[in-house]
């Protein structure tokens, strides 16, 4: 099995997708999951099935709690159990290669166990996992560096010149070629327009480019291990810029046929259109709101008449979500809708959706902070008619101003917001939670607009219990 490992899910999906493209047979690790922890283990893009991963994970989880005495009588903790049966999986499956997705940094991250990988790519680097990682962009940029191997090609795209300080130095301690990819643009081709992603949104070119590198150099090696890739390299400010190729047919048809669902994503039912994006930093962020804008922009040019914008929005962790609001004033919604990552408020809802390090209360807390800060960026004030009822019906009702509402779960707020509008949650077997008149009185503008348009961002989390109520077949 030959790997290749990277810290961001776009590159590696599009990497994938191009080696699948050429027959190989790929595995595919990558974190979080959406819907169902399956997602995150992959076999020639698909998730493993039931039987599959239930075979696997007690096989993994037998061996283990066989040997955990010598391990002072402790089990790894989830993520780091997921990573042993991702290999296990792999292994036993005989994969031809996998591509690891990075948890979290680099250097001290469970997946960083595997000594001498075929290929190493960094992605443009942003602030987040602070706690963890560090307060600078130069002390993450240390962390992602982790991952270099020595003698192991490793790609990168542009990146703040204090980032590429730091992972030029940590190349060369760890006596690792770095290279760093040419802009998407520079590439030729047989076609007479720009190469097609099958990820919108323009951060996803230097995604695009550095999965073209990472893919072209596996290519090289497993295919033609005589040769040396890169070629023609030439210094430049003490990095190696890497020569632009021609793509051949399959490559492009890789990065076309490219899918990775919640980023970027937009979901049209009817007369309601979903715009799903996990961003939850402020470079992903930025990168968001421009998407965004562009692509509701062309939305609403076509639509039969007035449209309603609308933001469900929710952030967890210590991410700044203040700052993150902020960004998104200027997209003028007509509502900010606030929800906790919960997909549905019943006590059978998916455990694999559910995070039991936090309570109920604190997320519901963090949602009212969320909805104060949106009302202080849009100067209208604070919202002391806001209250927080938690009865059986775990109704969380705004009673004073029509343009920011608090919800208890993903499936109330995505009800509200669409009035109706979406057959797929109008379904009789989901549930409703009663609202309030008053409430029901504050969306009579989304009744009367031709059409909805919903940007869900914020958090992968967020993103991934909306998906599970609009798209059924991701839960399956």
């Amino acid at each position: 099995m030959c790997v290749c490992v990277f810290p961001q899910g776009s590159t590696c999906a599009f990497t994938e997708q191009i080696l699948r493209s050429y027959g190989f047979r790929t595995g595919f690790y990558s974190s979080p999951h959406l819907v169902q922890v399956r997602e995150r283990i992959r076999i020639n893009g698909q998730p493993i099935g039931k039987e599959l991963f239930t075979k696997y994970f007690w096989q993994v989880y037998g061996r283990l709690d066989e040997t955990k005495d010598a391990h002072g009588g402790t089990m790894p903790a989830y993520f780091r159990f997921l990573t042993i049966l991702a290999f296990h999986v792999f292994l036993q499956e005989k994969v031809d290669l996998a591509v690891i997705e990075v948890g979290i940094g680099g250097a001290y991250d469970c997946t960083n166990i595997i000594r001498r990988p075929w290929v190493c790519g960094i992605s443009s680097l942003g602030i987040d996992h602070t706690q963890i990682l560090g307060d600078t962009i130069e002390k993450i940029a240390w962390q992602k560096g982790g991952i270099f191997k020595t003698g192991v090609p490793a790609f990168t795209v542009r990146q703040p010149e204090e980032a590429m300080a730091v992972l030029r130095d940590r190349a060369k301690d760890i006596k690792c070629p770095l290279w760093v990819c040419p802009d998407l643009e520079n590439y030729q081709t047989d076609l007479s327009e720009p190469l097609r992603l099958g990820l919108a949104g323009q951060h996803q070119r230097s995604n695009a480019s550095l999965a073209l590198q990472l893919s072209h150099t596996w290519l090289q090696k497993r295919c033609l291990r005589d040769k040396s890739f890169p070629a023609a390299p030439v210094e430049n400010t003490g990095v190696l810029q890497v020569t632009p190729f021609k793509p051949s047919p399959v490559m492009v048809k890789g990065l076309a046929d490219t899918e990775w669902p919640g980023r970027n994503q937009t979901l049209k039912h009817g007369e309601v259109t979903y715009f799903l994006d996990g961003a939850h930093t402020m470079r992903s962020m930025q990168a968001c709101i421009h998407w965004f804008r562009e692509v509701a922009a062309q939305h609403e040019r076509t639509a039969s008449g007035p449209v309603a914008r609308v933001l469900l929005f929710n952030a967890t962790g210590e991410r700044d979500s203040a700052a993150m609001l902020k960004l998104l004033v200027p997209c003028h919604f007509d509502f900010a809708v606030f929800c906790p990552n919960i997909t549905e408020a019943i006590t059978s809802c998916n455990a694999d959706q559910q995070n039991f390090n936090v309570s109920v209360e604190n997320m519901l807390t963090r949602c009212l902070d969320n909805e104060r800060s949106w009302r202080l960026h849009n100067n209208i004030g604070d919202n002391r008619g806001t209250q927080l009822l938690i009865e059986d019906s775990l109704s969380l009702v705004p009673e004073r101003k029509a343009d920011t509402l608090v919800f208890p779960c993903i499936l109330s707020a995505l009800q509200w917001i669409t009035q109706g509008r979406d057959s797929v949650l109008t379904d009789p077997a989901k549930t409703v939670l009663p609202v309030k008149p008053s409430v029901k009185a504050k969306a009579a503008s989304l009744c009367d607009a031709a059409e909805i348009h919903v940007l869900i961002t914020g958090s992968l989390h967020l993103v991934g219990g909306a998906l599970k109520h609009l798209d059924p077949a991701s839960s399956k």
